[in-house]
């Protein structure tokens, strides 16, 4: 039989100088790419009132971890929480009724939809339901029995 070696540390990201990782080694040439053009494109003082935060903002961005993760990727979470939020609220009463146009004949008169009425579950209703669900809908109950004869 053969052996085969499995790689055990696939979460640890490959360091390539001392304890960088080439992800922050990459995230700090493009921070001393935007420095040099700060400071090429702007006098000192404007460059020390704008190079400053660019260089903290790269630098948070390339060292810092939140809960074992990368900023970058705390970002990016914040982003998509804000864009789709977990929260989802059901209101369970219409404010107004509902009209559907019939659709037989052409015809433009509406009618109400009318909400489901909830029946009362008796013992037997909810063993029936509950044998229902463990197989799978298999189950019909005695009421409404299921025919598998094949027509053709």
């Amino acid at each position: 039989m053969r052996q085969f070696t499995v790689p055990q540390f696939i979460d640890v990201e490959d360091k390539i100088i001392g304890p960088i990782t080439v992800r922050q080694f990459i995230i700090m040439i493009v921070a001393g790419l935007f420095l040099f053009l700060e400071y090429k494109l702007s006098d000192f003082a404007f460059f020390l009132f704008i190079g400053i935060p660019t260089a903290l903002v790269f630098l948070v961005f390339a060292f810092v971890k939140v809960n074992g993760v990368g900023f970058h990727y705390f970002v990016l979470n914040i982003i998509q929480t804000f864009k789709k939020p977990a929260l989802r609220v059901w209101h369970r009463h219409l404010d107004s009724p509902l009209s559907v146009s019939a659709a037989a004949g052409g015809s433009t008169a509406a009618s109400a939809v009318q909400p489901a009425v909830k029946q009362a579950l008796n013992r037997s209703r909810l063993s029936d339901l509950a044998l229902l669900i463990d197989t799978g809908g298999l189950y019909r109950g005695e009421q409404a029995p299921r025919d598998y004869s094949f027509k053709q």
